[in-house]
């Protein structure tokens, strides 16, 4: 399972939570969309997962972004998974880089919306905010390979799915 997280927006700790915080220890690989805000943040997100793919985001220390790329990729069940926060990229852009990596999934973060969608024929993820929500419900996202492709579904911490989709290879 890839665990995805965003928005964190901490001083000192991680924040996570119920069945967030078990789906973060569980996943064989995590990936955090950005605005960790501190390196402590970072740090306790870390300490907790298997092995973690990061990138910063727009509200991150200079400390945090010196750790951290603004676009990652990652290799997971046969699929690469671009990561991004967001900020700095329009839907054609997005869509551009998403091309050039040739990404099957793309993560993004920032707008604290938990959404799935398509992005010129990609899985678009983005998991919302655990910790800080907002207006939106407090969400994170868990992928699963199937045997055909993947699935998403994007659960609030007390671990209710509240959507799903699959994409096929």
């Amino acid at each position: 399972m890839l665990t995805v997280v965003s928005d964190t927006h901490g001083t000192d700790g991680h924040r996570l939570d119920g069945h967030t915080l078990d789906a973060v220890r569980a996943a064989d690989h995590v990936v955090h969309a950005g605005d960790f805000t501190t390196e402590s943040v970072l740090d306790a997100v870390a300490a907790e997962a298997s092995a973690l793919t990061a990138v910063y985001g727009n509200n991150d220390t200079t400390a945090v972004r010196e750790r951290l790329t603004d676009v990652a990729t990652l290799s997971w069940a046969g699929l690469t998974v671009l990561v991004v926060h967001g900020h700095d990229h329009s839907e054609t852009a997005l869509g551009l880089l998403a091309r050039q990596e040739d990404a099957d999934v793309v993560v993004v973060g920032h707008s604290h919306r938990p959404e799935i969608g398509a992005l010129d024929g990609r899985l678009l993820v983005n998991p919302g905010s655990y910790a800080d929500p907002r207006r939106y419900r407090p969400a994170h996202a868990e992928l699963e390979a199937t045997d055909g492709g993947v699935r998403v579904s994007l659960r609030s911490p007390d671990g209710a799915v509240f959507s799903t989709a699959t994409r096929e290879r």
